[in-house]
């Protein structure tokens, strides 16, 4: 199973890069995004998404856990009505 921040293959196209996004559909479909490493003219090549059948997991990602980086916050107030 390929999970986010593994270096997965388009096994059809040869596409590369690292997982991004993973969603699934309302029919089941599974749809994988990956973000390649090249650059194209300076600029990052721009991520595409696949189906997760044919995808080819290259290599276990290295994604450090999400943390905490900040506290509760105050709900937005609305400002009132200028009438």
């Amino acid at each position: 199973m390929i999970e986010l921040g593994d270096i997965a293959k388009d096994s059809i196209t040869g596409f590369e890069g690292t997982v991004v996004c993973i969603s699934t559909w309302l029919n089941g479909c599974s749809r994988l995004t990956i973000q390649p490493r090249k650059m194209r003219l300076g600029k990052p090549v721009e991520p595409e998404t696949f189906d997760a059948l044919q995808l080819v997991r290259v290599a276990k990602g290295n994604v450090t856990p999400q943390r905490e980086t900040g506290g509760p916050r105050p709900a937005p107030v609305r400002a009132r009505d200028p009438r």
